[in-house]
Formats: C-alpha cells, sequence, structure tokens
C-alpha cells in the first residue's frame, strides 16, 4: 500500500506547484551545480570504486538519482547552449567549442533559464565556466567591456572563467570586465601569457594571448576550484533571505588537472581521480553552506555535468588504473556513443523529491528551462525553449510512461548525429563521432583505435578499425545491450527508417513545441 500513498501524495504535490502557487515565502531556491567532462562512472552512487566521493554520493541518498539522463551534446559549447536556451544547439549551427576569439553565441533576445527566474523576482547568478562567448564582435576585444554576456542574458551577476580551464585567456571574468585588468598594460595577441605551463593547457596559434600580467597572475590553476567554491557560497549568503538561482559551472574535471594540494594523490586513479574528489569537497562545502543558512530544506539542487569523461592523457591514466570513467557505457566525451552524453544527474529537494529514489526517465539537459518553468506555472511562448520538455513531475513524481518521446543528440562531427526513442538508440554514421587519434598518450585519443586500450567490444570494430563491411549507420537497443556491443542496423530495417525519419524531424527548426 505504501508505494499508491506515495504516488498519490506526490500527485497532489505535482498539482499544487503547477497551478503556480509558490509564494514569495516558499518559492524554492534553486542550484544547478554543472560539472565539467564529469563521466557516468565517475562518483560513487554511480559505481565508481577508485574514487571517494562522499558528498555526492550523500546528495544521491538524500535526492533522486537518474540513469537516463543526457547531455544534448557530447561537446561542453554546445551541451550549454542547449541547457541556456532550451534548444537543439545543433539547429543554431552551434556544434564544436568555442575559444577566446569568439563573440557569444546566444542572441540576447532568446528566453533563457535565468530569464525563468528572474521573471519571478529571483536574484539570478552564473558562478564558473562560461564558455559561450562575449560581446557582438570576433575577435573578442578583452581590453574593453565584455559585452554582451551572461547579464544580457537573464543572469544579475557573473564570476569566473570566461572560456575554459584549458585555453586562454587565463584570467577571472566579473560581470562585464577582466578582473585586475589595468589600461596600461593590455591583452595582446600573439604574446605569451604570465600562467603556469600545465599540460594540456593550451595557448597557442591564433589563440596565443598575452599582456595583462596582474589579471593573469590572479589566476592560479590550483585555486579555480577554491574561488569558484568560494564565489558560489557568497552569493548563497548574500541572497539568503530572497530567492535565489544559482548555475555553478565548475572547471572541475576538465584538463588540465590541477586540484588544490592537499587532494594530490588522494584518489586511487591520479590527478583525474583527485581533481574529481576536489569537486566533491567542492559540493560537500556548498551543501554545508545551505544547512548553515537553514537553506536546505527549501533549495532545490541539482548536480550533473555537461557531457561525458573525456579519454584525455588523464583519462587514460585514470582508466588505466582500473578507473573506468564512463562505467560500462561505450565511448568518451565528443561521442555519439553513450558514454559521450549519458551523464550523471542526481537532484535534492528535501520533502518534495523522494529520497534515495532512482529513476529512468529519459532527461536532457535542454530540459530544464521548461522543467523550471512549470514550478510558476509558467507557459512557454511561441519560440521559446523550443525543445525542452517539463521533467518535474518525474523529479517529484515517477510517471509510469516517459515524458520525453525522443532526443536528438550531437557529437562532435554532426555526420554522426543520434537519435533516442524508447529503448532504441540510432546513430547517423559509422564510428562514435569523436576523438579518433590512433595511440595512447596523444590528447585526442579516442574511436575505434581506442577500444584495444579500453577492451570495449563493438561489432564494427575489430583490431581497432572500422570493419569494411560495417553497416553505414548504427542501430541499438539500449535494454539489452548498454553497452553498445551489437550495431543492429541490418537486423531491422524498418527501425532503422523509423529513427531516420524521427531524425529529421528533430533537427527541423520551428516555433512551437510539438
Amino acid at each position: 500500500m505504501k508505494p499508491k500513498f506515495f504516488n498519490l501524495h506526490f500527485l497532489l504535490l505535482f498539482n499544487f506547484i503547477s497551478l503556480g502557487i509558490l509564494s514569495a515565502q516558499n518559492k524554492p531556491n534553486v542550484i544547478y551545480i554543472n560539472a565539467d567532462d564529469l563521466g557516468y562512472g565517475d562518483i560513487g552512487a554511480y559505481g565508481a570504486k577508485r574514487v571517494y566521493t562522499p558528498n555526492m554520493d550523500k546528495l544521491a541518498t538524500q535526492g533522486k538519482k537518474f540513469t537516463d539522463a543526457h547531455s544534448v551534446s557530447a561537446v561542453c559549447t554546445p551541451s550549454r547552449y542547449g541547457l541556456i536556451t532550451g534548444e537543439y544547439p545543433v539547429k543554431a549551427n552551434v556544434a564544436h567549442a568555442i575559444f577566446d576569439r569568439d563573440s557569444l553565441l546566444i542572441p540576447t533576445s532568446k528566453f533563457t533559464l535565468a530569464d525563468v527566474f528572474k521573471e519571478q523576482g529571483y536574484a539570478t547568478a552564473c558562478v564558473g565556466k562560461w564558455h559561450l562567448g562575449f560581446g557582438e564582435t570576433r575577435p573578442v576585444n578583452w581590453n574593453e567591456e565584455l559585452k554582451p554576456g551572461p547579464l544580457e542574458l537573464g543572469f544579475d551577476y557573473y564570476f569566473g572563467v570566461p572560456v575554459l580551464n584549458s585555453h586562454p585567456p587565463f584570467v577571472y571574468v566579473e560581470n562585464h570586465h577582466v578582473v585586475g585588468f589595468e589600461k596600461d598594460d593590455p591583452f595582446v595577441w600573439g604574446k605569451e601569457a604570465a600562467t603556469a605551463p600545465y599540460p594540456e593547457k593550451w595557448n597557442r596559434w591564433n589563440q596565443k594571448i598575452g599582456g595583462a600580467t596582474k589579471a593573469h597572475q590572479l589566476y592560479v590553476d590550483s585555486l579555480v576550484g577554491t574561488t569558484l567554491k568560494d564565489t558560489a557560497q557568497a552569493f548563497i549568503k548574500r541572497h539568503k533571505n530572497e530567492p535565489f538561482f544559482l548555475y555553478l559551472a565548475t572547471t572541475n574535471i576538465h584538463h588540465p588537472f590541477t586540484p588544490a594540494k592537499r587532494f594530490l594523490g588522494r584518489s586511487d586513479a591520479g590527478r583525474y581521480g583527485d581533481f574529481i574528489e576536489e569537486l566533491d569537497w567542492i559540493v560537500g562545502e556548498i551543501m554545508n553552506t545551505l544547512e548553515k543558512e537553514n537553506l536546505t530544506e527549501n533549495t532545490i539542487l541539482v548536480l550533473t555535468s555537461d557531457n561525458g569523461g573525456m579519454l584525455n592523457r588523464g583519462g587514460q591514466d585514470a582508466y588505466a588504473m582500473d578507473h573506468h570513467i564512463n562505467g560500462e557505457l561505450l565511448g568518451f566525451k565528443f561521442d555519439a556513443w553513450e558514454g559521450g552524453h549519458r551523464i550523471p544527474f542526481i537532484v535534492r529537494w528535501p520533502g518534495k523529491v523522494e529520497a534515495g529514489s532512482v529513476s529512468n526517465q529519459l532527461l536532457s539537459n535542454v530540459d530544464m528551462v521548461a522543467t523550471f518553468a512549470a514550478l510558476f506555472d509558467r507557459k512557454l511562448k511561441k519560440g521559446e525553449a523550443v525543445d525542452s520538455y517539463n521533467m518535474l513531475p518525474t523529479f517529484i513524481g515517477n510517471p509510469d510512461e516517459n515524458i520525453r518521446p525522443s532526443l536528438l543528440i550531437a557529437p562532435d562531427n554532426i555526420e554522426n548525429l543520434a537519435v533516442r526513442k524508447g529503448k532504441w538508440m540510432y546513430i547517423s554514421g559509422q564510428g562514435g563521432g569523436g576523438f579518433k587519434a590512433e595511440y595512447r598518450g596523444i590528447h585526442d585519443f579516442g574511436g575505434p583505435a581506442a577500444t584495444v586500450f579500453t577492451h570495449q567490444k563493438n561489432s564494427d570494430i575489430a583490431h581497432g578499425r572500422i570493419k569494411e563491411n560495417a553497416p553505414p549507420a548504427q542501430l541499438y537497443n539500449l535494454e539489452k545491450d548498454l553497452s553498445e556491443t551489437h550495431n543492429l542496423y541490418e537486423d531491422y530495417p524498418e527501425k532503422v527508417e523509423e529513427m531516420q525519419l524521427e531524425l529529421e524531424r528533430l533537427q527541423q527548426v520551428r516555433q512551437t513545441r510539438p
């Protein structure tokens, strides 16, 4: 009888929320922690054994763990575009990572995730990695006001890493300005930057930028995680007496792996694992702050990732130490295979989300705009978040059927676009569509060649190469074959045709949701 009572309770609760009955006093705070490159197998709650993640595991026991959550892209920039806009990035020709020369990708006229909360009188902040560009011209003029940016997309406050921790400029930006910038020491394209030369840290070719010595000196790689954590905590404390939305986009665990010194050697998965353990500490500190400020009960806390784990040099070292960064999933970041985009996703809302529960609902980060709009019964208008589905019922209940009928997923190579529908996964090309360097030790090691190292199996691959007689595309039954070992393309031609038609439909630009 208990399950029936539980379902009724949450049905009533959802009806209460969906009517928009949320006064200023009981509007929940929302914190969305978007970790960078955190793989499906990188947390203890998802099966990790070589890293210690007590805080993230505790979050899972206090909330709901989703097992079928996906980033809308297997690449960081387009994934964030989808999260902020509620639209498939590939339809806006956003398919790859951008860097320091690139202007703002999202039109300021777009209705965004931050706008959902700003309309409701929330204080809104983005802290951490932005990676969606600044300004209107290319290349970006880092010596001038960085506008438009996050503040023109619904955020009241921004502080963080403007591009990412592996690419220049290695500085902090607060609101519209580089922190510590001095006009008599400008940024200079092509000049060396005064930063630590960590492996996998890129400052070359047309991205190379230096000068701005003081601004660069304020950026200490091993202290970035701590600095972002401190800024997030300060925002929470400043706004503890009013509803707030905090988008915390950590640089953990993107390369280079530069945790604070006290985390070095803590894990059994090298620097990759150490960076995870620092991330776990960051999450724990946010949880502690909520507890100390008496905000836990009225805060929705989400922990997830922008895409799957990456088989870079650190990932290779971790894998060799028996830490499988994406668990049993085939592939890695950049791939259309499951390892590229199936992500951890945990949501806690005490008294509303059942503690220790697990959901296998199909879910994507592109759904967050519609989901949080539903908190306030905010109906999405024509042209707003057209690819976003309201997943609030899956947070606070357990619907029998999937709310989302299908999902478009983009790898780095858009010739390998994928569509998920029910138990089926269709990939429109051969291989993963991501990195494919052939030798371990190379930064962009991946694809078929990597299976020799990872010992993963796939019926299209032999000895690290696509077989000559392999089908032109891929079809997998994830219900029976989550590791995508057997391509069923030739066994189910009618299903292939159905999935191809669905892929074409999902790529169409539209103004209203189906």
